[in-house]
């Protein structure tokens, strides 16, 4: 395969969806699939509103998003949506046993020529690629949130993994307007969140030590260090349930006491502050 384009992308959240968009946008037959047909229609809902928006901005033309949308497929048969792409982008629940039975599946469904990435921002892929027949043709492609904005993508390549698969999803990520940067060796959260992870757990030990307040923590830290958002707003962003899960993988990947989810964020869990999404967080978002 000399080039990309067919895309299939696996799970119609917020970032499967905007990663399927962003192809869309950028010229690319691009199937988004997802098990739940709800789950797609509300995609299909939130992708026009965010377009529509864009329109009225004049961030991207109604002829630029009208075709998009015509290349936009959405699909609730996993079998026809893999069926003929060159690359199968992954972006489904961060739990290890889920994404490796769908790379399961999808190894015996995707033409021998297709491309596995995950999407998954702390797992490695190495551990997917185990469960297929195409190791040297499986990569991370961690694309940040909100896709349709962050122009990175960590690409992490296994011990198996091809040059020419590395080069052709380089060049997959050149052509959607995305930087892509390769990270040679796999390591638990790669660049990005590893650095995001000392940051977050620093604040925690901060706060649960008394040193200071949550919002105090976060004004340092943004006037200080010159971050958009604190660590405490940027953990209701993401979620608090997205912030124990990350801690609670990495604590498995290493068996370090100190690595275990802060108490704080389990008590906010189990009180279903998980941030913006529950309108409770660190903050109060419901007025």
């Amino acid at each position: 395969m000399r080039e990309i384009k067919r895309i299939a992308v696996l799970g119609a959240g917020l970032m499967g969806q905007q990663i399927a968009m962003q192809s869309a946008l950028s010229g690319f037959s691009t199937n988004l699939y997802d098990i739940d047909e709800s789950s797609l229609k509300k995609a299909d809902h939130q992708l026009k509103e965010l377009l529509r928006d864009w329109i009225n901005k004049e961030k991207v033309t109604e002829e630029e998003v009208t075709a998009a949308f015509s290349r936009l497929q959405y699909e609730d048969d996993l079998s026809k949506a893999v069926a003929e792409v060159d690359l199968i982008i992954e972006a489904i629940v961060e739990d290890v046993a889920i994404k490796r039975d769908l790379f399961r599946k999808i190894d015996q469904l995707a033409p021998e020529r297709t491309i596995f990435a995950t999407n998954s921002s702390t797992i490695v892929n190495s551990k997917l690629a185990a469960v297929t027949n195409r190791p040297d043709k499986v990569v991370n492609m961690h694309f940040f949130n909100p896709p349709l904005v962050m122009d990175l993508v960590e690409i992490v390549r296994n011990d198996e993994t091809t040059d020419q698969t590395v080069e052709l999803v380089k060049s997959f990520c050149q052509s959607i307007n995305r930087k892509g940067v390769v990270l040679d060796k796999e390591i638990f959260g790669f660049i990005a969140n590893r650095i995001l992870l000392a940051i977050t757990k620093e604040a925690l030990h901060l706060y649960e030590g008394g040193y200071a307040n949550f919002e105090d923590i976060d004004f340092i830290v943004k006037k200080a260090l010159a971050h958009p958002l604190g660590p405490f707003e940027l953990m209701d962003l993401t979620g608090l349930d997205i912030a124990y899960a990350v801690s609670e993988l990495h604590y498995k990947e290493t068996g370090n006491e100190l690595d275990k989810p802060a108490q704080a964020i389990i008590d906010k869990v189990n009180a279903g502050q998980l941030g913006r999404k529950t309108g409770q967080g660190w903050y109060d978002y419901t007025t």
